[in-house]
């Protein structure tokens, strides 16, 4: 059986060593998956020859006979060439086509190298998995989605400071395209001489401190309704947030709360609370959270303005919200989630 690899223990493989005579990509981050592919054909193809030595198709465009052609084909002016297919998930599973690829598979050329990519959301074929070196691409964790960060503006020439990091994952999310599209938008307007600082993310972006989704989130969790209320519109506002993403969100970390709440009614010292927590996250790795540590710090911090029965009525209650939200044909996203809010206010400030 061929290695299984993440897409880091993948990319230090290939910037150290000769690239496998045939790769097989999957994952839900495309964008990652074609960072791969780039790694590939740079270590591989020397760019004076890439017209004559890079074939891309998508498994539709490829026949038995098509495919035999591009694995074969010898390599012109060079000591190899890379055939990348994607979607292969599209060929048929009883296609006569499969025949002709575990037969490549089984002695693959030595001048070729041979990259099978899934799409995003399919389940993994076993048999290439165990004989391609199989990638299995999954999300970044928020620590490498900083370094990602990082690395993508040290690309295109400018740095971010630490907090302008953290800002823009908490406005723009963890979404890749998002994100790579906003650091090609900052180097436009970076300064020549200095970091990129908080202040000119939140105005290319287009979202200010204290009005993203994450920030809307803590708000809940920590039962401050008027500031999740005044966060409502803005947040709604930003590109690619809708009321079921909010959901979504707010979802986990009342999962989170309630975990938290039932560590304490357990009796777990308060010392080893965070701990739990943030081994349950680093356990489960929920999508979408920012520093586990610093998650782990908000629910139990949480924990204290909640009772058993109230973070449990919330969970409901914003289930029923997510539902409401799917299934009407109305556009009020603000006023339903505003209805949430209320019904999630404290005792004493309802009554207020």
């Amino acid at each position: 059986m061929a290695a299984q690899l993440s897409f880091d223990s993948a990319y230090r493989s290939l910037k150290r060593d000769t690239p496998a005579p045939v790769y097989y990509i999957t994952g839900d981050e495309d964008l990652l998956k074609d960072e791969l592919v780039e790694l590939v054909l740079d270590k591989t193809v020397d760019p004076s020859c890439k017209d004559f030595n890079i074939d891309v198709r998508t498994a539709s465009e490829v026949n038995g006979e098509g495919f035999h052609s591009l694995v074969e084909t010898p390599p012109m002016l060079a000591e190899r060439r890379v055939v990348v297919i994607k979607n292969v998930e599209q060929w048929r599973k009883n296609a006569k086509l499969w025949q002709v690829v575990h037969r490549y598979l089984e002695n693959p050329s030595p001048t070729t190298v041979l990259i099978l990519l899934a799409g995003a959301g399919q389940k993994h074929d076993k048999r290439l998995a165990q004989a391609a070196v199989h990638v299995a691409v999954e999300p970044l964790n928020p620590d490498r989605l900083r370094r990602w960060i990082g690395v993508k503006a040290d690309r295109v020439g400018f740095s971010l400071t630490d907090a302008a990091t953290e800002h823009l994952l908490n406005a723009v999310g963890s979404d890749l395209s998002y994100l790579a599209t906003e650091v090609d938008k900052l180097a436009a307007v970076a300064p020549p001489d200095q970091p990129v600082d908080i202040d000119q993310v939140a105005q290319m972006v287009g979202v200010r401190r204290g009005e993203t989704l994450h920030d809307w989130v803590d708000a809940v969790l920590v039962r401050d309704i008027p500031r999740a209320i005044a966060a409502l519109e803005p947040v709604l506002a930003a590109t690619g947030v809708t009321g079921v993403r909010m959901l979504n969100a707010l979802g986990t970390g009342l999962v989170g709360v309630r975990l938290a709440v039932a560590l304490t009614q357990d009796g777990v010292p308060p010392r080893r609370i965070e701990g739990d927590l943030f081994n349950a996250i680093q356990s489960s790795r929920p999508f979408g959270l920012r520093s586990w540590k610093h998650e782990a710090a908000l629910w139990a911090r949480a924990a204290g303005r909640w009772s058993s029965s109230e973070i449990t009525q919330a969970l409901h209650l914003a289930y029923g919200c997510d539902r409401a939200l799917k299934s009407t044909t109305l556009s009020d996203e603000k006023g339903t989630l505003t209805g949430l809010l209320l019904s999630l206010s404290p005792i004493e400030e309802a009554a207020a």
